[in-house]
């Protein structure tokens, strides 16, 4: 019996202790789990200088504007800012990637102040009032210390779904060190679309600014779908808007009495008509500096011949407008040229021809002279 209660005894000790070995490593593995998770949102100085775009400096600008643009989220490659709606081994959203930032105390938002945002530390917004505001559950994370306030949330409590757009600032930039036009995003604001509750269209909250430049090293990790048919990810998210990949339309520009383009022109048609005229010159601007090639000029006189031609009401082919085109070449190189007294070629002809003209006037008479007198001798 004494060898009995021996050998239960060491059982039990023996299998106690193989319980807490497991869990010692359980938890270790615990630990290098966590480790690993926060090292991998972690961003050196180096990198964030990397993707830093830098603003140029007043004196190298010439011209600059301020545009502001909706991107909904159902247009274009528009999709690509909110697929995966719940991250999965695809990655995860735009706004998942800016609330795990935020809710980490990684990056600043800032208040959306309607036309006058101001990104400076006075108008930056705290997480837990966003959260509070926004009704977005958190609770606060390990670490946590007053200064650094760091909060955890579920992917549940995140509202993904509900970010259907986004505003943008872009500002039109012509450097005259590098004699370039260059489009580059400042901002970005996820729009918040949200029922009331009684049945209605969707209420749209502007949530908050985040500069662009805070972001692009996390953004640059996510690797996005930007066409069905190729499943390649070969585009980031700062790709996206660094290459400017993006469709929206422009609802408002800089401007000193701060109205929108709805404010200004509240006619349908004339807002178009309004949003489409600033994009021409958008994209014109660039343009208009340079002088045009030939294939320029040659497609520019072309479309002139094939609306004079419809203004006639006739058509013109593909090589009856190439034709009509080097006629009218021919016809600009025959033109007059003036020379340095002012005179013409056009002038010299007509010139050479009055001669020829009195030199045979002249041999007539004298033909008509020698007639008479041989009459006059016989009679």
């Amino acid at each position: 019996m004494k060898y009995l209660k021996y050998i239960v005894l060491g059982l039990i000790v023996a299998f106690a202790t193989a319980g807490a070995t497991a869990q010692v490593v359980k938890k270790n593995d615990g630990d290098r789990r966590d480790k690993k998770d926060e090292s991998a949102v972690k961003v050196s100085d180096r990198q964030q200088a990397f993707y830093e775009q830098r603003e140029p400096s007043e004196a190298d600008l010439q011209w600059s504007k301020v545009v502001y643009r909706i991107l909904d989220l159902t247009k274009g490659k528009n999709p690509a800012l909110y697929y995966p709606e719940e991250p999965n081994e695809d990655g995860q959203s735009m706004f998942f990637i800016i609330m795990r930032l935020l809710a980490n105390n990684q990056i600043s938002a800032y208040e959306y102040l309607d036309g006058r945002e101001m990104f400076t530390d006075e108008y930056k917004i705290k997480v837990a009032e966003l959260f509070d505001r926004f009704h977005v559950l958190y609770s606060e994370a390990k670490g946590s210390t007053e200064k650094n306030p760091k909060y955890a949330i579920e992917d549940a409590d995140i509202p993904g779904n509900e970010i259907l757009s986004y505003y943008i600032i872009e500002k039109w930039e012509f450097d005259t060190r590098t004699n370039a036009m260059r489009c580059r995003v400042d901002a970005i604001c996820p729009v918040l679309h949200r029922e009331d509750g009684y049945g209605g269209e969707p209420i749209k909250f502007p949530m908050f600014w985040v500069k662009l430049n805070d972001i692009r090293p996390y953004i640059a990790q996510q690797y996005i779908f930007t066409d069905d048919d190729n499943n390649l990810t070969r585009y980031n998210l700062d790709d996206f808007f660094k290459l400017n990949m993006y469709t929206g339309d422009i609802y408002k520009v800089k401007n000193l009495r701060n109205q929108s383009l709805m404010q200004l022109y509240p006619e349908p048609e004339a807002l178009k008509h309004a949003q489409d005229s600033i994009e021409e010159r958008l994209h014109r601007f660039d343009k208009n500096l340079w002088a045009p090639t030939r294939e320029e000029l040659q497609a520019m006189a072309e479309a002139k011949c094939k609306l004079e031609a419809e203004q006639r009401g006739e058509t013109l082919e593909e090589g009856e407008s190439e034709g009509a085109t080097v006629k009218e070449e021919k016809k600009d190189s025959g033109k007059s040229v003036k020379t340095k007294r002012g005179s013409s070629n056009d002038s010299k002809d007509n010139k050479k021809k009055t001669t020829k003209k009195k030199v045979q006037k002249a041999k007539q008479s004298s033909n008509q002279g020698a007639g008479r007198s041989v009459r006059n001798r016989k009679r």
